[in-house]
């Protein structure tokens, strides 16, 4: 075989272990994403099973604050039947604010306030919402990572053929910017 042969043979080598290597990488880094995807469903998941325990010892004190309460139960149920990171996003900032409206009007309540199984409650309740903190920080750099790199040459010459699009980030909607107003 004459040199030409072997140039052209080790070219189509490089470029098929480069396609390998790129669908290998590709593949792992949504895998990634998917991963800490359910790293922030999995902190919804508490967050929403801690939820109907606040609420029930909420009730046992304030049983009157009904409209607050039914607003986190909806809220909550809202949260459970939302499907992707932006439905996702908007259903647990209407949690969010349905639950600091429950928290003031807690602050009417000295002896709830004092209540053991409230206060364990709120301590796992903040915990959760700091673990759901990272979740959501940690699933969006690696969705960056991963839409950077579908993006970035030579990746992104397989990455569309080969069926990989971009990843949506978890956003909080509008209304999370803003301090929710508590009406009594």
């Amino acid at each position: 075989m004459n040199k030409t042969v072997w140039i052209v043979l080790a070219v189509v080598a490089v470029i098929v272990v480069s396609v390998f290597s790129g669908y290998n990488n590709l593949v792992g880094m949504s895998e990634n994403v998917n991963g800490k995807w359910s790293q922030i469903e999995n902190q919804l998941q508490r967050r929403a099973d801690l939820i109907p325990n606040l609420v029930n010892t909420v009730k046992g004190y304030a049983g009157h604050e009904q409209q607050a309460i039914q607003a986190v139960a909806d809220a909550r149920a809202k949260l459970g039947g939302a499907q992707g990171p932006v439905a996702k996003a908007q259903a647990n900032s209407e949690l969010s604010s349905a639950l600091s409206r429950l928290l003031v009007i807690s602050e009417n309540y000295p002896n709830l306030k004092a209540d053991k199984n409230f206060r364990a409650l709120m301590d796992e309740l903040a915990g959760t919402e700091n673990r759901l903190a990272v979740a959501r920080k940690d699933y969006n750099e690696s969705v960056q990572g991963y839409n950077t790199s579908i993006r970035s040459l030579p990746t992104s010459i397989i990455a569309g053929p080969m069926g990989f699009g971009p990843k949506e980030y978890f956003k909080a909607d509008e209304g999370a910017k803003q301090v929710p107003q508590v009406k009594f």
